[in-house]
């Protein structure tokens, strides 16, 4: 079957009435900014503009979004049917492999009549030097970075995007209640993932922006971390975290896990991050900055000493995500200094990680929705450390 025989947008997430308001506010965004028109390449904003998602994103795609006028969208050959199944564009252009994407780019932006775009600079899939070979076959000496320009209109969700995380929340819940009852001595790290993963995936799951953390014994105690064979023992900690995926939207979970009774320095230092959480889902109001609950939780692990055990921020936006990141955490944070007002529609992860570094990490996290009187955790999973 050849791409102009595929029924356009069968396989796209959300209808066109939830795409067209966004790209009607990129556009306005994108005029406010003084441009005539923004290659979009982030695979982020890609798919929140058009519902564009696909494994093979590491080939070279973008979408030119005029300020007036419908977006087209550039993809590998081999990607077009896929485009055209999973969007509602209707002009879709595809180079071959073999030829250069930065010529075929700027031959489509020479149809478009468009001469002076701006370019998202700023993500992970272009390269300085593909970023100046565009800039060459332009004839400019450099690219305008329009980076900036999106990001904030993908802040505040729409009810549809709550629901798709809302989905991805339960199937975190589902893994993580699967790994929890999979952590036992005897068993290795591998047995505790495939759980988790097995359970997630069946609940209805989708693949992943990043993989699932899984460690224990000393290794729970080194940021990142995950499974690697090591086999499970008496007297160990356990650090469980994973994010659901629904459309490529993330909801994530974490929680710790105690083979036996924990050490007394561990139970203190678990209480400490459980306040910490608790007092920062409290100073998450609409019409508060992103600092307050930082600032909250930070109050919280000062006092009770454990400062050089955290070092990070409280949390950071969710919503779409591709790999290597489930958060959007370059978006919005929950950070000292970031004085974004909270709003409703806004939705964060908050891990509330403390950690004797190279020893354990314990702590708990939540995905919450900014509502108008506060925060809506999705898990209702027990906070504390699971003893087993």
């Amino acid at each position: 079957m050849a791409a102009n025989d595929i029924q356009p947008g069968r396989e796209a997430a959300f209808p066109r009435a939830e795409f067209a308001p966004r790209i009607a506010r990129a556009q306005g965004a994108i005029a406010r900014a003084g441009h005539e028109a923004l290659i979009v390449t982030s695979p982020e904003t890609l798919y929140w503009l058009s519902g564009r998602q696909t494994a093979g994103y590491f080939a070279f795609q973008a979408l030119i979004v005029p300020v007036e006028g419908d977006p087209t969208l550039l993809v590998r050959r081999l990607e077009l049917p896929g485009a055209v199944a999973n969007t509602h564009l209707a002009d879709i252009v595809a180079y071959d492999d073999g030829e250069d994407p930065a010529a075929a780019l700027a031959a489509v932006l020479r149809r478009l009549g468009i001469t002076r775009p701006a370019m998202e600079l700023g993500g992970w899939f272009v390269s300085p030097v593909l970023a100046a070979r565009i800039a060459a076959a332009l004839g400019f000496d450099a690219l305008t970075d329009g980076s900036a320009i999106l990001p904030p209109l993908r802040m505040v969700k729409s009810p549809a995007e709550i629901e798709a995380i809302e989905a991805a929340g339960r199937y975190a819940e589902a893994g993580m209640i699967a790994a929890i009852e999979a952590c036992r001595a005897g068993v290795d790290e591998n047995a505790v993932a495939a759980a988790m993963l097995a359970a997630a995936t069946a609940a209805g799951s989708e693949t992943m922006a990043m993989e699932p953390l899984v460690s224990s014994g000393p290794r729970s105690g080194l940021p990142h971390m995950t499974w690697r064979r090591r086999r499970l023992e008496r007297g160990d900690p356990i650090f469980l975290e994973l994010a659901g995926s629904h459309a490529r939207y993330h909801a994530a979970l974490m929680r710790s896990v105690w083979l036996g009774p924990p050490p007394t320095a561990a139970r203190r230092m678990m209480d400490c991050a459980l306040r910490a959480l608790e007092v920062a889902l409290a100073a998450i109001r609409p019409g508060q900055p992103c600092s307050a609950p930082h600032a909250a939780a930070q109050a919280v692990i000062d006092a009770a000493g454990y400062t050089e055990a955290f070092r990070k921020r409280i949390g950071y936006s969710m919503g779409i995500a591709f790999a290597p990141d489930w958060g959007e955490g370059g978006l919005l944070s929950l950070f000292s200094g970031v004085e974004t007002i909270l709003e409703p529609g806004m939705v964060f992860h908050l891990p509330a990680t403390l950690r004797d570094f190279g020893t354990w990490t314990v702590g708990a996290s939540e995905t919450v929705v900014v509502t108008e009187d506060g925060a809506r955790p999705l898990s209702r999973l027990p906070r504390d450390i699971t003893i087993r």
